[in-house]
């Protein structure tokens, strides 16, 4: 492995992945319900877009900040990163995700009134969705929003946008996905985040965490798609008049 691909980028996305399971899913499990003070839906969206607004600007320099295996297939797709380095990011980003959720799993079980560690902020439908919604409407949600996600997060890092925004316009962006969506999946958009919390809950977890893989995988090759299309389009030189 270390002669495929630079140690540093793989530690970087294991730390980044990381502290977007530990933020994102932290304040899920530990803040969202606290009485009276609990942040609820709006405040744990907030908290997975600045693990990722954090993170960009932390270690984008040195991995590119995907956190997400879904991310690292968009870019694949859309030529912006090597598919020989793809499952070298998605075994550091769920390592990350895992180890984040022990950590997370510890911290829960020290409560005076433990009990079990519920749901752990896992993803689900139809009985295990928030809002009791359907496996369709599950899949089509985390399509849609794993599409959006990569085209802005394509958009915004293209040498055409403006420089030094991105990790703002993405930060925002998986905020505003999370306000949606939490209601119908818990919101994933990305596989790693799903696999870490399903790994402790075990049964319904793992039996639905595939759709958490194949969903947001369809919507990051759709959103990098969409990009080169647009791109292609919208920025090609005017043709000069005769």
């Amino acid at each position: 492995m270390a002669n495929s691909i630079d140690l540093k980028k793989l530690f970087a996305e294991f730390i980044g992945t990381f502290w977007l399971v530990l933020g994102g899913c932290g304040s899920a499990v530990l803040a969202a319900g606290f009485p009276q003070l609990g942040i609820g839906f709006v405040g744990v969206s907030f908290a997975f877009g600045l693990t990722v607004l954090t993170m960009a600007y932390s270690i984008g320099a040195i991995s590119g900040c995907h956190l997400n295996p879904a991310v690292s297939l968009g870019l694949a797709v859309a030529g912006k990163f090597s598919w020989k380095d793809f499952p070298y990011y998605v075994i550091a980003q769920v390592l990350g995700a895992v180890i984040a959720s022990a950590i997370l799993c510890i911290i829960v079980s020290g409560k005076a009134d433990f009990v079990n560690i519920g749901d752990f902020a896992s993803n689900g439908f139809g009985e295990h969705s928030p809002g009791k919604f359907s496996f369709l409407s599950g899949f089509i949600t985390e399509i849609v929003m794993t599409a959006i996600f990569l085209f802005v997060i394509l958009s915004s890092t293209d040498a055409k946008a403006p420089a030094g925004f991105a990790p703002i316009a993405i930060g925002l962006c998986l905020t505003l996905i999370h306000l949606i969506s939490i209601p119908v999946t818990n919101t994933s958009v990305n596989p790693a985040r799903s696999t870490g919390p399903a790994l402790f809950v075990g049964g319904w977890a793992i039996e639905q965490l595939w759709l958490f893989w194949v969903a947001p995988f369809l919507g990051a090759a759709l959103g990098a798609v969409t990009y080169k299309f647009i791109f292609s389009i919208s920025f090609k030189k005017p043709v000069k008049g005769k």
